[in-house]
């Protein structure tokens, strides 16, 4: 069964920040024209909305973003993780598995409404803002700098009931 025709997949969320083994780990949301092929062939055999979640680890993200919008998503996520590293002096120990990953949270906020903010100037397809969100105010303030959406991550992991609170005190600051 294809993912597409699976019941209750509404959109599908193609994650262009993972690393292409086979051309030396290079991620593919790096090169605006891997990124159009590969968008343009995933669009293909879909008819489900196609979300692409581009990489921050790029030195203009917006040329990304323009190459995804053009190849057919429907809209994209800004951003994924930044590439980096972990380290504990008081343990002497790395805490990423692979020494080197993905780090997300608080301290990547201010760059994602960057990407967000950026992207919103460049595309007209609706932007899905992550990185960082940890309340209401992150949200208002994603919204605010160009996203039509919103994406938690990392705070579900210390707080797994957090998008109902945050659902909640946005209803009641708009009461």
């Amino acid at each position: 069964m294809k993912l597409h025709e699976i019941k209750g997949v509404s959109a599908i969320e193609l994650n262009i920040s993972c690393p292409n083994v086979s051309k030396g780990g290079l991620a593919f949301g790096t090169d605006p024209e891997v990124v159009y092929s590969l968008v343009k062939a995933c669009r293909k055999r879909t008819w489900k909305p196609l979300f692409v979640k581009l990489t921050p680890n790029v030195t203009d993200i917006t040329t990304i973003a323009v190459a995804a919008e053009k190849a057919g998503a429907d809209a994209i996520t800004c951003i994924n993780t930044f590439r980096g590293t972990l380290y504990d002096a008081q343990k002497d120990e790395f805490l990423l598995g692979n020494v080197i990953g993905g780090v997300s949270g608080p301290a990547i906020k201010p760059m994602a409404l960057l990407a967000v903010y950026e992207c919103s100037k460049k595309v007209s397809i609706p932007i899905i803002g992550v990185g960082g969100i940890y309340n209401e105010d992150d949200v208002f303030e994603f919204l605010k700098l160009g996203a039509s959406l919103v994406q938690l991550g990392t705070v579900i992991f210390r707080e797994p009931d957090i998008p109902v609170r945050i659902i909640e005190s946005i209803e009641g600051k708009l009461k």
